[in-house]
Parts: structure tokens; C-alpha cells; sequence
């Protein structure tokens, strides 16, 4: 039977995470205490949506921020803005795609630590099949032997990455802005061990 990409990269994480179990700084995102949502401009307001589905994997340790790294899968498909016929179009071809570029990734490639517990964490965000540098504005929120938490925004031109459909109104100006505010709220779990 053949798995999805987004199924293939989910067993990626995971191995990664096992591999990485003996380390006290590994962390398994968890799916069910997180959040990867976004904004967009439509006409004046900003509507909110977020992804279901997603994984990745943590390394860090509060004592040496700059060692950590960050490895995030997203499901496009599981797009969800509250309309179902406005979250079919989204995985179309206007927008995501979601049959070409089923999977959403972002692979740090450096953390940067600032006052306090912010951080930036830089890394390249593979989206629509597109590879761009992003850097996120991080907060590490604290940790015990159990979990640890973590927020993160960023601002994202929807161009950048090729998603370019826009509508224009009769009254004037565009339906969409270019410009998506994301957040992210993770929850990560320390590894199962064996």
C-alpha cells in the first residue's frame, strides 16, 4: 500500500524522535495540545484558520538555546477556516495545491537567543514548493520532565511561495491582503522510551 508524503514525513518525525530519546532536550510535538494557525486580510477584516494535522520534533535545552533545533510537517489538506466550501477552494490549485505539494515543512537552521526566554529561531519553510528563509519570533514558555512549551509568530508574503490568486472588488482594491500573520502555539511531550 502506498502511504501518503505527509504519512511518510509524520514516520520521519518519529524515528527522529527515537533516535533522539536518550537526549533530556528531545521533544515530540504534541497534535493535540498545539496549534498552527494563521490570518489573512479579506476585504477589511482578518479571518483566522488553522491546520489540523501536523508533527515534528524539538531539541532543546534552556541552558544552551543556540544548540536547538526545530523539524515541523504540516498537512495542508487539513486546512480548516470554519467553511467547508471555502477550505475546498484553499486546497486547490488557486491556492495550496494540495494534490502537487502535499506537505508544508519547516527545518530550522539557527536559534538565536534574546532577552529573557525570546528567541529567534531562523529556518527555510518549504510551502507550494516553494523554499524561502523565515525567521520566527519564539518564546520558550518553560519545561519539566514531561513537556515543554513554546510560541512563535512570523508575517508571511503569500507570493513569496507562488499562492497568488486574488479577486478585485467593484468597489475597488483586492478581496485578499498578500500578507499572513502566523502563530503557533506547541505543546511538545518528552519521547516515549522503549
Amino acid at each position: 500500500m502506498r502511504r501518503s508524503p505527509f504519512v511518510v514525513a509524520l514516520l520521519i518525525s518519529a524515528a527522529l524522535a527515537v533516535g533522539t530519546s536518550a537526549q533530556a532536550a528531545s521533544w515530540v510535538i504534541d497534535q493535540n495540545h498545539s496549534t498552527v494557525g494563521f490570518k489573512v486580510r479579506h476585504i477589511f477584516t482578518k479571518l483566522p484558520g488553522s491546520f489540523l494535522k501536523f508533527a515534528g520534533t524539538i531539541e532543546f535545552d534552556p541552558a544552551k538555546p543556540e544548540a536547538g533545533s526545530v523539524s515541523i510537517v504540516i498537512d495542508p489538506a487539513s486546512i480548516n477556516t470554519r467553511q467547508e466550501y471555502r477550505d475546498k477552494d484553499l486546497r486547490s490549485p488557486k491556492f495550496f495545491d494540495v494534490e502537487k505539494f502535499p506537505t508544508l515543512t519547516f527545518e530550522s537552521t539557527k536559534v538565536v537567543a534574546g532577552e529573557g526566554n525570546s528567541l529567534t529561531v531562523e529556518g527555510n519553510l518549504t510551502m507550494h514548493g516553494v523554499t524561502k528563509p523565515v525567521a520566527l519570533a519564539t518564546t520558550f514558555l518553560g519545561a519539566n520532565e514531561k513537556a515543554a512549551g513554546f510560541e512563535a509568530t512570523t508575517t508571511l508574503n503569500r507570493k513569496d511561495f507562488g499562492i497568488n490568486w486574488n479577486e478585485t472588488l467593484d468597489t475597488g482594491g483586492l478581496l485578499l491582503g498578500d500578507d499572513v500573520e502566523v502563530s503557533i502555539t506547541i505543546e511538545a511531550k518528552a519521547p516515549k522510551k522503549e
